[in-house]
């Protein structure tokens, strides 16, 4: 039997077993920026001073053979290795000089040396692995270690140094890594079990034609660690038919971890239900959904302190019991999975889940996981690349995500209501003086723009003050505030970071405006093509599928998401519904165009709703660009005779914001055997225009009224404008593929199955013209006009032909 190395780095190593303590979402805040930031230039200061006995960055490695099966690789760079000479005395009593060896281990902090009385568990335990690397390495018997604690604002340094024998090293390591190893033994076993289950696996459905050509396509992406776009209209099967050549590879050795990655919810559980199709047919694959803080939080408020969860307060003595219990157990790690188990270890829930991410074949969540820098798994993206395999659902949404998660924007608001928070608090006076030093900033910029929305030069004063700002604000919080200014301050400081962090990555695909009116004023760092920051997160896995009902035209899409677009691929799946299932239809003598807008208009389209009714009666659902439109529209309709005669209808409302109650109410309204007829008056766009599945005769049609663009306004112009000067595609890149996009969204809700029949109506004029004929899908190629003179024949005749 063959023997297999794994390899770890120390620092993971002992972060992860030797973990302990509670969560404090004050020191978990800085840990990582401690080293990310400044710590790299402390760390060669340090070293630079120490001189020639001072060597740095060693790196050191060392293996365990386990047994013949398995040897166990530990490595890393120790910051210093310090040789010195002292005088001693020998076995025969006589003096002379000795060589000592001390392992330095530094690490920077903006806490008060003062209150640091012993080297950080974790910490020492990374210095002691080099210290026993170098002593077995080069035979000695005795080491120094030091662990060396500088401060990153004022350079001060606090040193621990005690002395070790090798031996004394060599017992506690072989304890740590037997450890490690039973972890890393069962990892074996159950990647071997699930290799062996993969291969044994088949496609669960009977193949159609499409299916075949997705399959294979998302397969060879992987096999050459490219990316594919899909465009993949309802009823081809797109989860299963990503998700099982992803398997597939997986088995084959082309990837360690699937990031099965969506926008919404019910997309989370298709790919929940998708998985666990395989899993009844005998994969063995351990899944885990992702849920958000605040939704699996077992408190009424999210307070991730000691003092406020007994959750968090010794958290980590009891997290890898929770973990290692959860994964021989559980293949399945839903939500609810993960608050039971949480609930039996009684650990916090949304931390065990991201720990326990670690040990699952496949990874379900939102988008922010892997792309947001904010957000991002650190567990998994930190500090190094994987064979992740990441499978990009409903990959249209993801365009404005994008935007939205490398944005942000600073606003005078916040930083009063901050200034305020601390005002009377003497204590506080160099933070008060930080804060109205950026206040003064944002002041000077304000009086510098003359426009409600400015395009702004030069921010660099404000980001000066602010980075100085959230210097203080660390070492205010990590020396301790009240708990009522902590939550309002700790807010603040990330809103800073995000605002800095954003400057930072700020370049030509960005662009700094302000906007101001009366009583407010902010700044705003807009990513308008998040093209390359996505890029930086796709590189650190092995490939990528984006795919969706609605990626046309597929080349802004490629431009938008991704940096490779020139060499990613594409693929267009054709629809397997038949044609003669849908009546297609775009009218000719009605338009939403702002300057047509008003009451005659509005009863035309009144008009049509009515008419198409008349035709057939049955559920319908009724798609506007606005929610004012929708309102002056639907007082129209109600007001017609049909309403007034009781024709049996029943009109449900989509409301701006609704709970998720309210939403299924809604939905439940639409019933196939239902004595009235329901007709949802939606907003484009919105949460019924995608992702919901209303089947056969519990909706019957879908009328579409307007273009989808978006609203004119200041940041769709800043869009426009950018993209103009770039490609001469302004309005195509801000208006009109977004818009096209909400209109197919809309119209994919009606035709889901094989068995459906149904009627798409598209009340607008444009829709016959061909800028926007040419973003018709390939299926929509029989697309008929229409008239208020013809809708009610054209509907009857669709439907008799049916019957």
């Amino acid at each position: 039997m063959s023997q297999k190395t794994v390899t770890v780095s120390v620092r993971r190593l002992v972060e992860f077993i030797l973990r302990s303590g509670d969560i404090d979402t004050v020191s978990g805040a800085f840990g990582e920026m401690d080293a990310m930031q400044q710590g790299g230039l402390m760390h060669r200061k340090l070293q630079k001073e120490a001189g020639p006995s001072y060597r740095a960055e060693m790196s050191l490695k060392h293996t365990t053979e386990m047994d013949e099966t398995l040897a166990i690789t530990v490595e890393g760079r120790a910051d210093g290795v310090i040789t010195e000479t002292e005088m001693a005395a020998d076995e025969s009593g006589e003096l002379g000089l000795k060589e000592v060896v001390t392992i330095d281990e530094i690490k920077g902090t903006y806490r008060n040396l003062r209150y640091i009385t012993e080297p950080v568990s974790v910490h020492l335990a990374q210095a002691k692995c080099y210290a026993f690397f170098y002593a077995e390495k080069e035979d000695l018997e005795e080491i120094q270690v030091q662990m060396t604690y500088v401060h990153l604002k004022t350079g001060k340094v606090q040193r621990f140094r005690e002395k070790m024998t090798r031996n004394e090293l060599e017992v506690w390591y072989t304890e740590l890594i037997d450890r490690f190893a039973v972890w890393v033994r069962h990892q074996i076993a159950w990647i071997k079990k699930r290799n062996i289950s993969i291969g044994a696996g088949s496609f669960p459905f009977e193949y159609r034609e499409s299916q075949k050509k997705l399959v294979s396509g998302v397969y060879q992406t992987i096999l050459r660690h490219r990316r594919l776009f899909v465009e993949a209209p309802t009823g081809t099967g797109k989860t299963i038919s990503a998700i099982y050549p992803a398997v597939q590879a997986m088995g084959n050795g082309l990837s360690e971890t699937i990031f099965y990655l969506t926008a919404r919810t019910i997309a989370r559980t298709v790919a929940e239900d998708t998985f666990g199709l395989l899993q009844d047919k005998g994969l063995a694959m351990k899944v885990i959904t992702l849920t958000a803080k605040e939704k699996i939080c077992v408190l009424d408020k999210v307070q991730c302190s000691p003092e406020y969860c007994s959750r968090a307060k010794g958290h980590y003595d009891r997290i890898n019991e929770a973990i290692y219990d959860l994964i021989t157990h559980e293949d399945r790690m839903t939500r609810e999975c993960i608050l039971a188990y949480a609930d039996k270890h009684q650990v916090c829930p949304f931390e065990f889940q991201l720990d326990a991410a670690l040990f699952a074949d496949a990874v379900i969540g939102d988008y922010n996981y892997v792309f947001d820098p904010n957000v991002a798994l650190k567990r998994f993206f930190s500090d190094r690349s994987g064979d992740y395999l990441f499978l990009i659902d409903e990959a249209h949404n993801l365009v404005d995500r994008a935007r939205e998660m490398y944005s942000a924007v600073m606003s005078m608001t916040e930083l009063t209501h901050a200034r305020h928070a601390v005002e009377d608090k003497a204590v506080y006076r160099r933070l008060v003086t930080y804060m109205d030093r950026s206040i003064l900033a944002m002041s000077a910029l304000r009086e510098s723009s003359e426009q409600s929305c400015q395009l702004m030069g030069n921010i660099g004063s404000l980001i000066v003050y602010l980075t100085k700002l959230s210097e203080q604000l660390e070492e205010t919080l990590k020396e301790g505030v009240p708990a009522s200014l902590r939550e309002v301050l700790m807010e603040f400081y990330f809103d800073i970071r995000r605002f800095i962090c954003a400057f930072e990555r700020s370049d030509d695909r960005y662009l700094i405006y302000a906007l101001r009116s009366e009583d407010s004023f902010e700044i705003k760092i807009f990513c308008v093509d998040p093209s390359k920051d996505l890029g930086e997160r796709l590189a650190k896995g092995c490939g990528a599928v984006f795919f969706s009902a609605t990626l046309l035209p597929v080349q802004y899409y490629k431009e938008m998401l991704s940096d490779t677009a020139v060499s990613d691929y594409d693929l267009y799946v054709d629809s397997p519904f038949a044609e003669e299932n849908r009546l297609l239809v775009a009218a000719t003598d009605v338009s939403s165009r702002y300057t047509r807008r008003g009451r005659k208009e509005y009863e035309r389209m009144a008009a049509y709703i009515r008419d198409i009714i008349r035709g057939k009666h049955g559920n319908y659902m009724v798609f506007f660009p606005s929610y004012q439109l929708m309102k002056d529209v639907f007082e129209v309709f109600t007001e017609m005779e049909l309403m007034k005669a009781g024709h049996g209808l029943q009109l449900v409302v989509q409301e701006s914001e609704m709970s998720e109650d309210a939403r299924q109410k809604f939905l439940d309204a639409f019933q196939a055997d239902a004595a009235d007829a329901v007709i949802g008056f939606c907003v484009m766009g919105g949460i019924f225009s995608e992702g919901i599945d209303l089947k056969e005769d519990r909706l019957i049609g879908v009328i579409i009224i307007g273009t989808g663009l978006p609203q004119v306004g200041e940041e769709r112009e800043l869009l426009s404008r950018y993209f103009n000067e770039k490609s001469g595609r302004g309005f195509e890149y801000a208006y009109l593929y977004p818009g096209m996009n909400k209109v197919l969204q809309a119209a994919g809700r009606v035709i889901r199955t094989e068995k459906d029949r149904g009627v798409i109506a598209l009340l607008d004029e444009r829709f016959n013209y061909s800028q926007y004929r040419k973003l018709f899908p390939r299926e929509w190629h029989n697309c008929s006009k229409t008239s208020l003179n013809t809708i009610v024949q054209q509907v009857e005749d669709f439907w008799t032909d049916k019957a």
